[in-house]
């Protein structure tokens, strides 16, 4: 399956470009859990290698959509209030307990963890939850989402074109792909576990 979505993505973005990583980076910022790994590396490989599109546009495509989707969560958060968020979130595989976990954090860490949280696993996704609950100041939370978005779809671009130089990707070869993908999940789910997991279990 996860083959199968790159051929499909590589042939998507000839047409869809910046748009189509755009729409997908606001996707996987939302509540669709569409990891941005699949999303970003593989268009910063086409970028290299074929001169379509370029790794700073790739970046400006990812971070806008990116926050366009974390702002969606924060103004529904925001407008509709805790008590339908944690009643309705089930729902949309946000489940009361990671919830109620990311509204700790954000609590704890303002700003700065939403920053964090742009580069964290599940934590990502959710954060824009309770910054909308708090109510936090929507500038701020822009300011440091798009700073947060524009430092990891960097990091996935540098990923993608260090995966893709034996033309992994465009030739259909995912075990060379897959390798720096498990890598960085596993950098992050340390990160993860030392920096939220931890911080949750003992609060």
């Amino acid at each position: 399956m996860l083959k199968m979505f790159i051929d499909w993505y590589l042939g998507a973005l000839d047409a869809g470009g910046y748009w189509l990583v755009g729409l997908l980076m606001a996707v996987e910022s939302s509540i669709v859990p569409l990891p941005s790994e699949l999303i970003v590396p593989p268009a910063a490989h086409l970028a290299v290698t074929t001169g379509r599109m370029t790794l700073t546009g790739i970046v400006v495509a990812g971070t806008l959509g990116s926050w366009i989707g974390a702002s969606v969560m924060y103004w529904l958060a925001r407008l509709l209030g805790r008590p339908l968020v944690l009643r309705f979130g089930r729902y949309l595989l946000m489940t009361p307990d990671k919830i109620e976990a990311a509204e700790r954090w954000s609590a704890s860490f303002g700003p700065y963890g939403v920053f964090a949280a742009r580069l964290l696993p599940v934590i990502r996704h959710l954060i824009g939850l309770p910054a909308g609950v708090v109510r936090m100041h929507y500038g701020w939370y822009s300011l440091v989402t798009l700073l947060g978005a524009a430092v990891w779809t960097a990091v996935l671009c540098a990923v993608g074109v260090a995966a893709g130089h034996d033309e992994a990707l465009l030739a259909g070869d995912m075990h060379r792909v897959t390798l720096w993908l498990v890598g960085v999940l596993a950098a992050l789910g340390a990160l993860y576990w030392l920096l939220v997991h931890r911080y949750m279990r003992r609060n």
